[in-house]
């Protein structure tokens, strides 16, 4: 993994796409995110925040099922 600071840091994820690790797309708009670059749903931690990951991330599995949100 890179690490990125500066000004591109904050730039990454604009209309990037995420997903649940089993491929499921992630919908909603909220998310936050941890210290250590960890994202999750949910404008705060929560009992039930989900962490979700870029494509790339996801295994060869997922990343088919990923694939039919691309529509």
């Amino acid at each position: 993994m890179v690490a990125v600071y500066g000004p591109l840091r904050s730039k990454m994820a604009k209309g990037v796409k995420h997903y649940f690790k089993d491929g499921r797309l992630h919908a909603g708009s909220s998310m936050h995110k941890h210290p250590d670059g960890t994202l999750m749903t949910g404008k705060k931690m929560s009992k039930t925040s989900k962490t979700l990951v870029h494509y790339g991330q996801l295994s060869k599995k997922a990343q088919k099922k990923a694939r039919t949100y691309w529509g």
